[in-house]
């Protein structure tokens, strides 16, 4: 079933329901004189779990039956929708169990079990299935999917809100695109209230679903060659997703694993930030100049990346 656009009632509620989950992250300017527009950071990376996804899993969890969480939560993530959804099981005292692809980092792993979670590891092809199905056997409580849940959605539609209210005259927002939660839900919020505004989706050259979606007009299954770059890229866009991210974004625009640990490195060097690949990924788009000129917003969605990654990109490793 095809997956509705969010109301911006139900992105301004999420707003107050979540306030004291989510921080408001601040929106700053990429310190490079020499860039190809002004660029802005939407830093994602400084929410409590590094990420943007407790936004969506806070939303979610608390507009669940509290007897339907009695029995637990759960979700498949490759880690960061993990930690939103282990972080709010923690606030409420319930057991969290996250179905987890083999190839999942580390440091992400670590951060489950940190905030208490337990996982169950599978290979890749499994783990997608899970995404496609809302299923996975012996699983109870309830289900928090990653992309299609329209609560998920309005808790990252709050984005939106807080980049027209700190830069009301943006020209271009830019989202790494995974399964289309993020960039559906800030798209909800902006196409209601600055309809104009480019609205595109960035993804890794090697693992593009969404640009040979919108080549073909509709899903297609791709080749994606898996990277640093773990929390972009599928096999295809979801069925359920494809309508609304056709309706409201404006296209995908593609950059290389090479040009996002170029960004990453310099983010910290510049404006002193970590960031992991998905979260550079935008900040590589609007630097090769692919996302226009003027105001461009880019979201850093998050900042969990192995640290032994940034050391090696720092010491310029080139993937």
């Amino acid at each position: 079933m095809a997956v509705e656009p969010v109301s911006m009632r139900d992105i301004v509620e999420a707003q107050q329901r979540i306030k004291d989950a989510a921080i408001r992250t601040p929106l700053v300017r990429l310190n490079m004189d020499d860039a190809p527009a002004e660029i802005y950071l939407k830093l994602e990376n400084l929410q409590p779990i590094g990420s943007f996804k407790i936004r969506g899993a806070a939303n979610a969890m608390r507009k669940a039956d509290r007897g339907d969480l009695e029995q637990g939560v759960w979700t498949a993530s490759a880690g960061n929708m993990a930690q939103g959804v282990a972080w709010c099981a923690r606030q409420f005292g319930v057991a969290c169990t996250v179905v987890v692809p083999d190839d999942a980092p580390a440091a992400k792993l670590a951060a489950m079990e940190r905030l208490g979670a337990s996982f169950v590891k599978v290979p890749f092809s499994e783990w997608y299935q899970v995404v496609e199905t809302h299923k996975f056997e012996g699983m109870k409580g309830v289900f928090v999917h990653p992309v299609s849940d329209p609560a998920v959605m309005a808790g990252n539609g709050t984005i939106g809100l807080e980049v027209l209210d700190d830069l009301p005259d943006v020209d271009t927002i830019v989202m790494p695109f995974g399964g289309g939660g993020l960039s559906c839900g800030i798209a909800s919020a902006v196409r209601s209230r600055k309809p104009e505004t480019k609205l595109y989706a960035c993804e890794l050259d090697i693992a593009s679903p969404l640009k040979a979606a919108f080549e073909a007009g509709e899903p297609v299954r791709i080749e994606n060659t898996r990277s640093f770059v773990d929390g972009m890229g599928s096999p295809a866009v979801l069925p359920a997703m494809w309508d609304l991210v056709y309706q409201l974004l404006d296209g995908s625009l593609t950059t290389t694993a090479k040009e996002i640990a170029a960004a990453l490195k310099l983010m910290a060097e510049r404006n002193h930030i970590i960031a992991e690949g998905a979260g550079a990924a935008p900040v590589a788009t609007a630097l090769a100049g692919k996302a226009g000129t003027g105001k461009v917003v880019c979201i850093i969605s998050g900042g969990n990346i192995d640290t032994e990654k940034v050391i090696k990109i720092f010491g310029g490793y080139v993937p």
